[in-house]
């Protein structure tokens, strides 16, 4: 069985412990980003470059990361995973590869010279179905709310629509909610309706077409808790990682979510623009399984990085800082 698999089931048969904590690598960032996607090139002691990395080193980073067995599951493309899954790579390994089904307008807000985080976000599909379940049985559906009947009506019809064509296929797949940038809402307010949607879309579902687990931004410590307490054995809830931010961010997102209920993590910028994608992650268990805290997690990530002789991004009181502002309620 994938580590994926097994964590699940310790997960909803309440014999959870931290160990059992999901961490996926979101690298489906190609589907919403453009060239910028894969990230910049770094020199061999880790300073960071403006040259943008090329799609071959994005792929050379999944597989190193897949290779390590650190994380549960290797989110990608349907075009890399045609590639990578075709490469063998996850046969004889605890990777679970995922792929990304659909796409939402919101995804779009590193298009460069584009504005579509100003509009509300709009569902579509490039990836075809049949060809995803060709290569894996898991993978990703996005869904936002827009506070618009007509087009959150639509948007559950397509959702309905692929719930239908995934269960006669026995595709799997995880549920990403964003939080939509349009609505003018607190970041409290924002989580109850948020949660208040999420539960009204997965009520109408019989267990067989319902998600593995949701993929949510973090909007404070209450809707993270009432969000996870509310069904835990039917209802598996995880954060996504947002923006790069800072690596205090990033401990202090994992410490918190995991603190409040959250039992996966699903991390795009914070793997892959960090200095060292393996030491982020090995840290981000450290903080999980060890209930290391977020400020002494920086100082190891710092250390640690010395260690192997890589300069850090920021200087470590820099890297210190709290910027996301659910983290501080």
């Amino acid at each position: 069985m994938k580590s994926l698999d097994i964590k699940l089931k310790n997960i909803i048969s309440s014999n959870y412990k931290a160990s059992d904590f999901i961490i996926a690598d979101a690298k489906d960032a190609d589907m919403a980003a453009g060239i910028r996607a894969p990230g910049y090139i770094r020199e061999n002691n880790g300073t960071l470059t403006n040259k943008t990395a090329s799609y071959e080193h994005y792929l050379k980073k999944m597989e190193s990361m897949t290779a390590s067995e650190e994380v549960d599951i290797m989110l990608m493309s349907m075009t890399s995973a045609e590639r990578l899954i075709n490469k063998k790579i996850f046969q004889n390994n605890s990777v679970t590869p995922a792929i990304r089904l659909n796409d939402t307008s919101c995804t779009w807000g590193m298009i460069r010279n584009g504005e579509y985080s100003k509009e509300e976000s709009r569902p579509f599909a490039t990836a075809q179905l049949k060809h995803a379940k060709n290569l894996a049985d898991l993978g990703l559906y996005s869904i936002t709310f827009n506070k618009n009947v007509d087009r959150d009506v639509a948007m559950l019809n397509l959702y309905r629509d692929f719930r239908i064509q995934a269960e006669e296929i026995n595709m799997r797949h995880f549920l990403e909610v964003f939080n939509s940038s349009v609505i003018n809402l607190s970041i409290q307010e924002m989580g109850e309706y948020v949660n208040d949607c999420i539960l009204k879309t997965v009520s109408g579902q019989i267990g067989s077409e319902r998600p593995l687990f949701l993929k949510i931004q973090y909007n404070g410590p209450k809707a993270m808790e009432e969000l996870a307490s509310y069904d835990p054995s039917g209802l598996v809830v995880g954060i996504l990682g947002g923006s790069q931010g800072t690596s205090r961010d990033c401990f202090e997102l994992i410490l918190q979510a995991h603190k409040y209920g959250a039992r996966v993590a699903l991390f795009g910028r914070k793997i892959n623009l960090s200095e060292d994608q393996h030491l982020m992650v090995k840290t981000m268990k450290q903080v999980v399984n060890s209930s290391l805290k977020s400020d002494e997690a920086v100082k190891y990530y710092h250390d640690s990085l010395s260690k192997i002789n890589i300069n850090p991004d920021r200087s470590l009181e820099a890297d210190m800082e709290l910027t996301d502002p659910a983290l501080k309620l």
